[in-house]
């Protein structure tokens, strides 16, 4: 990929630009108004160019994948995707206007909303992995507060377009801070064990206010000194939380430092979640899963894809219908809505035949009455 100069907001056909969002290490994310139909979207673009058909048919592949795991509700939905005029591809969300890590860096959750964001995100989780999709950037930060207050994850998979090298090799995508050790040391750049461990650690920022092992001195919260502390595992209770001894067990066991100490899947870890909710009296939130089949694309035949491996234009097919097919369509259609089969009725001109043979009948039988009667010679 061949790096661009500092970004402004590209124009974007159909949209446009209002504000500045934010940004990240790969993306700029910005406020945008869709033409039609008409709302506020959040457009994260890319830095990076798609030099290469690989990478274009990555960006595509990934765009796919979110997309269609937007049909899950605790995970952001994605609008739409391109390549802007300046040949950055962008993505287009759903706005969410604020993330649990702005709202629970330096102030605690509330362990009711901390145990409810928990068993939607595992739900989230559990819904991609079946699917064989890992998120691989789990943290406070890409979990955002949709426009109804819910917490739904963002950035699915995008992490792996950012992770390629120039040699064109995929690099660990991690953020720190919330990364299982064995991310960390390289021995694994993905698994299900260590989005686990990413959740864990998520979870337990929101419930302290601060990530599992920051320290109070800014000194100690260098890269090498932290990932030293995550290497050796060392799982410490959120501090001056009481109650919270139930808790701590789960996430004790959620950032376990062997992937065997740890829970064996997202919904394992959601029912867990849900078993602490009832233990503390609070209402159960629904886990949540979508079938696979709605996740996991269907392959690229025929137009869909060229001979670079990128997608083309698709040309939509209507199966035609008689009208006698139609009817008999809606007939069934409606059979099926209330278990009563309709009246069939007839057409105009066959009532008009039948009306006109009537007819004929009547002044036939009329003539030859006058006939019997003598009226007519």
């Amino acid at each position: 990929m061949v790096r661009t100069a500092p970004p402004n907001p590209p124009p974007i056909t159909g949209y446009g630009y209002v504000r500045p969002l934010g940004a990240g290490g790969f993306a700029h994310v910005y406020q945008y108004e869709q033409d039609m139909p008409r709302r506020v979207v959040a457009v994260k673009v890319l830095e990076a160019t798609l030099s290469e058909p690989r990478d274009r048919s990555d960006f595509e592949a990934e765009a796919d994948a979110m997309a269609r795991l937007s049909s899950h509700p605790s995970i952001v939905s994605v609008y739409a995707a391109g390549i802007a005029a300046d040949g950055r591809p962008y993505l287009a969300m759903e706005y969410c206007p604020d993330s649990m890590r702005s709202r629970t860096r330096g102030n605690p959750a509330a362990l009711d909303i901390v145990l409810d964001a928990g068993v939607r995100l595992a739900g989230a989780l559990e819904t991609a992995h079946r699917a064989g999709i890992l998120h691989r950037d789990i943290k406070p930060s890409n979990v955002l507060i949709t426009a109804a207050g819910r917490p739904a994850l963002a950035d699915f998979g995008i992490s792996t377009l950012r992770g390629r090298s120039s040699s064109g090799s995929r690099a660990q995508a991690m953020s720190l801070p919330w990364a299982a050790p064995e991310v960390v040391s390289g021995t694994v750049p993905g698994t299900v064990g260590s989005e686990i461990w990413s959740l864990g650690a998520t979870l337990y920022t929101f419930a302290a206010g601060h990530s599992p092992f920051e320290l109070p001195d800014r000194e100690q919260n260098t890269q090498s000194r932290m990932s030293d502390r995550i290497s050796r595992a060392r799982y410490t209770p959120i501090a001056g939380a009481k109650g919270y001894g139930p808790l701590d067990q789960l996430l004790a066991r959620a950032m376990a430092p062997a992937t065997e100490g740890r829970f064996s899947s997202m919904r394992e870890l959601g029912e867990a979640l849900q078993r602490l909710q009832r233990e503390y009296g609070f209402d159960v939130t629904p886990l949540d899963l979508v079938d696979p089949g709605w996740v996991v694309p269907a392959p690229s035949t025929g137009p869909v894809a060229d001979a670079a491996g990128t997608r083309g234009p698709v040309v939509s097919r209507v199966h035609r219908t008689t009208r006698a097919q139609q009817r008999a369509e809606l007939a069934e259609r409606q059979a099926d809505r209330d278990g009563v089969v309709p009246d069939r009725h007839a057409s105009p001109l066959r009532a008009g035949l039948i009306g006109a043979g009537a007819a004929v009948v009547v002044m036939g039988g009329a003539l030859l009455l006058a006939y019997a009667l003598g009226w007519i010679g």
